[in-house]
């Protein structure tokens, strides 16, 4: 399949975001804990995200997986507990969106390290999933998911 891959520059973005290591199994329990624990609190507060939510992935053990989900935020905004101030890293970055099931997206990922690689940058080893809607919200054939891996 055919992937459109773009190189994209960006500036940091802040957000507020829940970080935690888990299982694959049980990373959609974890995203929805995290999700609900940001909107509440964001409520709380009056604000609204400033962009879809996303799950950072720091590393590929999918017993000990490490990730960061969280929202984007208009301004700094401190955390509370668990949710955490920080940033998106600006920087250089490899997007793709992608249409379809979660369990399907290996192949988008190959793609995009092949793309890396060809255009002489490296990934950095840290990947971004940004969903613009949820399985709850439409069938997973629908889901939009862009995919961005930081590169150097």
């Amino acid at each position: 399949m055919n992937y459109s891959i773009e190189l994209k520059e960006q500036g940091a973005r802040p957000v507020l975001s829940v970080r935690k290591i888990t299982d694959v199994g049980n990373l959609p329990q974890e995203i929805g804990k995290a999700y609900g624990s940001i909107m509440q609190y964001m409520n709380e507060l009056g604000e609204q995200p400033a962009e879809a939510p996303y799950t950072a992935y720091y590393n590929l053990d999918m017993e000990h997986l490490d990730v960061e989900m969280g929202f984007p935020v208009s301004k700094q905004i401190a955390g509370k507990g668990e949710i955490k101030a920080g940033s998106i890293p600006g920087g250089k970055y490899a997007e793709c969106t992608y249409k379809g099931p979660y369990s399907e997206m290996v192949p988008v990922y190959e793609a995009m390290n092949k793309w890396i690689v060809e255009k002489g940058f490296e990934a950095t080893g840290i990947s971004y999933e940004v969903y613009y809607n949820s399985p709850a919200e439409v069938p997973e054939s629908e889901l939009l998911t862009k995919v961005m891996l930081p590169v150097k």
